[in-house]
């Protein structure tokens, strides 16, 4: 007969296998709070900032940044002015060939476009369906309340869904196959102000940095936490934390715009790349105007 060890009353008890309902939380974990923070600014800073798929070997990764940006220009304006679910259809399979052609993850594409459209996209256009005027598909009776959606508010609905889902797709596109320094330059090649490009890099630049600092707090009060954390104490950490950033911001803005004045910035961000446009990009420019000016044409015409 195997003896067992008693178990004094101060030492907390193991817990194996997964924790069922109503059990003890394992000592020295943090909260789920704590935990969701960081998973979601190391996935942010991981898929954003890192720029591991604008150093590819792929078809997109070889145009140049202007090229691109005028292609990018041409199918948003394309996607915006037409009016056919067909041609939008048309359009994003485009994209996923560019993709594909670009050595770009198909999944993680797809995935990092659509799994946030629906949520942000359904918040602007839900209303639209029940409150635009038309045949009705059904009239549900909720007490006082007229659940009815219309033919013509679910075709704009899935229009509009659509547009969003082409555009954000050349973005990302777009900001994944090009660092992110030559896509600021493209934008001074078409006479963007200057002063837009200069405060797009520092927001790009200072998101980078609180992300990274967020993701050392969290990672160091995980290693110091020995014991179970209350949710009162979870919260009164994460609102000072908040706090320490805000305050990091401040300071961490003076700082860089008197190291940036030490080093002779008198307003104008420059690069220290050059190119220069071949005839692979004038041709995929070219085919891209084709291709939006086709889109327009056809949207007009088909359903």
């Amino acid at each position: 007969m195997t003896a067992v060890a008693p178990v004094a009353p101060d030492q907390p008890r193991a817990a194996t296998g997964r924790l069922g309902c109503g059990a003890a939380r394992p000592e020295g974990r943090v909260g789920w709070l704590e935990q969701t923070l960081g998973g979601i600014t190391e996935s942010i800073e991981h898929a954003v900032f890192t720029e591991q798929h604008a150093r590819m070997d792929g078809w997109l990764q070889r145009r140049d940044p202007r090229a691109k940006l005028g292609m990018f220009l041409a199918l948003v304006l394309a996607a915006s002015l037409t009016a056919s679910v067909g041609v939008l259809a048309a359009i994003y399979g485009t994209i996923l060939l560019a993709a594909r052609a670009s050595r770009v993850p198909f999944s993680f594409f797809v995935k990092r476009v659509w799994l946030g459209i629906p949520f942000f996209a359904g918040i602007v256009v839900i209303p639209a369906i029940f409150m635009v005027p038309g045949p009705r598909l059904f009239d549900l009776v909720i007490g006082p309340l007229h659940v009815a959606p219309s033919d013509n508010g679910l075709a704009g609905a899935v229009l509009f869904v659509a547009r969003v889902g082409v555009s954000v797709s050349l973005a990302a596109l777009l900001v994944m196959t090009t660092p992110w320094a030559d896509i600021l330059k493209s934008l001074r090649s078409v006479r963007v102000p200057q002063v837009f490009v200069l405060i797009l890099s520092m927001t790009y630049r200072y998101i980078f940095l609180f992300l990274h600092t967020t993701n050392g707090i969290l990672l160091a009060r995980k290693s110091r936490v020995v014991a179970r954390t209350s949710g009162k104490e979870q919260r009164r950490w994460i609102s000072g934390t908040m706090g320490n950033l805000m305050s990091r911001a401040f300071k961490m803005s003076n700082d860089v715009y008197a190291a940036m004045l030490a080093r002779g910035f008198s307003g104008e961000m420059r690069a220290l790349t050059f190119y220069r446009m071949a005839a692979a990009d004038w041709a995929a420019l070219g085919g891209a105007v084709a291709l939006a000016a086709t889109a327009v044409l056809f949207g007009h015409l088909l359903p």
